[in-house]
């Protein structure tokens, strides 16, 4: 498939309409459960069955000459369906507004994976391009 922002998070980020500042988490993706669409926009295109496990907010976010970077992020507990992709998205508490943001499901190591309860840990990439750059 793909690693990419989802086609209606680029609209928002070109309009203001997406503010990485705010509350951005991480799901587990089970893809028997997804099928990916550039032109999903909310979370609420994301079936319940597909979302193995969400993470807390990210933290000590940066933004610097286009590159949007934080720290690793830690799932804890996780248990359910195999993974085979990570969404990243903004949390707004409501499904039908809270926006998706990046999809990946190649180059991500550990994917696929199969919970045993055990913590989950999200290393983003040291490269250039972080988490995602524009």
């Amino acid at each position: 498939m793909a690693n990419v922002l989802y086609d209606p998070a680029k609209t928002a980020l070109l309009k203001a309409d997406l503010d990485l500042d705010n509350d951005v988490r991480v799901i587990l993706v089970d893809l028997a459960d997804y099928t990916f669409s550039a032109a999903h926009d909310f979370l609420d295109d994301v079936p319940g069955a597909a979302r193995v496990a969400v993470s807390g907010a990210l933290v000590n976010k940066t933004f610097v000459n286009g590159v949007f970077d934080a720290d690793d992020v830690t799932i804890n507990s996780v248990t359910g369906d195999q993974s085979e992709a990570l969404i990243l998205y903004q949390h707004t508490g409501v499904d039908a507004t809270s926006r998706l943001i990046a999809f990946w499901d190649t180059g991500v190591s550990g994917l696929p994976f199969t919970p045993n309860g055990s913590n989950v840990v999200i290393t983003w990439s040291a490269g250039a391009a972080k988490i995602f750059a524009l």
